[in-house]
């Protein structure tokens, strides 16, 4: 890639349409504004099902396509529905400062069962394109059994359910399966036009010459097809309890380390197939953007494994993965070619920094972390000695950088008043001019850094459960277009 700047905005914030962003009209007038604006790439969270909180990272499953942004109109305009379906909801009122999410979940019933009705009015073509597309798509089958399961039991997690389908039983699930048919294929429908959609706009994002830049978590949710039905991938026993779960160590930030609570992969178990399940995850995510971030890198190399009854992270202990081995393979099946980017944030050793580099992997820099005073901080634009970086202001997990301003004591911020243009009126563009200086080969601001915006439109606040997840571009943000010509202009003046 050469020199280049992008824009961090998952598609739940893109604007102009009721309950959330879709893969519609709000995502083609996104990526004409950002080529107007000649911005290169559009980064965003993973594409996956949310959890109940709407976290895209701890998702029910990691090959799937959150129904949220399935676009009615285009499934009209394309003759998938008919002309004079209702709206839903109805009495639509002030729906687009937030997402919401019980909504949203509604809204794609709504439209799966609506797809259901109007299936057997669709062409003889139109039909068999979707059972090939069907036949294709090995995890499929397994999702929607599972989402239409947890419907049928309160949305209760899989070890809850009765033992027949807990376990994975083929013969019970076959027998099933026959007295769910419609509900399976409105499962089925919602996937197989959420890749349509999505197909057109990666063609479009690909002809207007902007990279669609990804995102894949590194762990999945226990709760999760994925699990249900590769219980012996994962460190899960016969009684469906975790036996070692996955999280990070005690550190400066808290006394107890972090416990993410996901079951940690038995890697014995992946290797004895030489990692089909990994490869196909990531292989499944390159064919939808053209590069991919993976989240906590570092677990690659080595892992830090939790006890599975324990409350904190106190007790975890080290243990090695066969990332090499991982990569190599990916590597192969990409056709010797690795788009990944390494987000090496956090406790990072030499071993996990030669395991980036020997690959040739971009790392990240925040630039948030970077004024402590330190002049040997890693982070500092001016120790960023090559160009193989992505660099941020922030990340979705950070403060917006007027938060993080305003946050700030004075003495930190005496340290960085020598960089800043106007000291006495900051604005999270001295940040993003600081960036876009650098040497790094990618620059990304968040959206709401464009727009100047303070911590009450982050779109995450680790270790909290309201508010996140939701935040949504509107009319109130100012003048959006004005923002990203702003952007553009100082990209092209740093030759990105």
């Amino acid at each position: 890639m050469e020199r280049n700047s992008g824009i961090l905005l998952h598609p739940t914030s893109l604007p102009d349409t009721p309950i959330c962003g879709t893969f519609g009209n709000p995502a083609r007038v996104w990526l004409n504004d950002l080529a107007k604006s000649g911005i290169g790439v559009w980064q965003f969270l993973p594409l996956a099902p949310p959890d109940s909180l709407g976290s895209p990272y701890s998702s029910p499953s990691s090959f799937a396509l959150n129904p949220w942004f399935l676009d009615k109109n285009d499934l009209v305009r394309d003759g998938f529905l008919a002309e004079n379906i209702e709206n839903f909801p109805s009495n639509i009122v002030n729906l687009e400062e937030r997402v919401d999410f019980q909504l949203a979940n509604s809204k794609a019933k709504f439209l799966s069962s609506s797809l259901v009705d109007y299936w057997e009015k669709q062409n003889v073509a139109i039909k068999k394109e979707f059972y090939m597309w069907c036949e294709k798509q090995f995890w499929l089958e397994d999702h929607s059994m599972f989402m239409e399961l947890r419907s049928q039991n309160n949305n209760l997690p899989w070890w809850k359910w009765s033992d027949n389908f807990s376990i994975y039983d083929k013969k019970e699930l076959a027998n099933w399966k026959k007295h769910n048919e419609k509900e399976l294929l409105g499962h089925n429908l919602i996937q197989w036009h959420l890749d349509r959609q999505w197909k057109s706009i990666r063609e479009l994002a690909k002809n207007l010459g902007i990279l669609l830049f990804g995102d894949v978590p590194f762990y999945v949710s226990k709760d999760s097809a994925d699990v249900w039905s590769n219980r012996s991938l994962f460190s899960i026993l016969t009684n469906s309890d975790t036996y070692l779960q996955s999280g990070v160590p005690p550190d400066y930030f808290s006394e107890t380390g972090q416990l993410w609570g996901n079951p940690v992969y038995r890697w014995s178990r992946h290797k004895a197939n030489k990692f089909k399940w990994w490869r196909k995850r990531i292989l499944r995510h390159l064919e939808q953007v053209d590069f991919l971030r993976i989240d906590h890198f570092r677990a690659l190399e080595a892992f830090w494994a939790i006890p599975g009854k324990d409350q904190t992270a106190e007790n975890g202990f080290w243990l090695p993965s066969p990332g090499r081995e991982i990569l190599r393979l990916i590597k192969k099946d990409c056709g010797g070619s690795l788009p990944l980017v390494a987000e090496d944030l956090g406790f990072i050793t030499s071993e996990v920094e030669n395991l980036r580099d020997d690959y040739q992997l971009a790392g990240m820099k925040i630039l948030q972390f970077a004024f402590d005073g330190n002049c040997d901080n890693p982070y500092l634009p001016e120790n960023i000695k090559d160009e193989n970086w992505v660099i941020y202001t922030g990340t979705h997990d950070n403060s917006t950088s007027l938060g993080w301003w305003r946050e700030m004591n004075l003495e930190r911020k005496e340290q960085i008043k020598e960089r800043i243009l106007d000291y006495d009126n900051f604005s999270s563009w001295e940040l993003i001019r600081i960036g876009m200086e650098s040497k790094a080969k990618l620059f990304v601001a968040p959206m709401q850094d464009l727009l100047n915006l303070d911590d009450s439109s982050r779109i995450n606040k680790p270790g909290t459960i309201e508010n996140n997840w939701s935040w949504r571009l509107t009319n109130n943000n100012f003048n959006i277009k004005a923002a990203l010509k702003k952007y553009g202009d100082l990209a092209e003046t740093y030759q990105r």
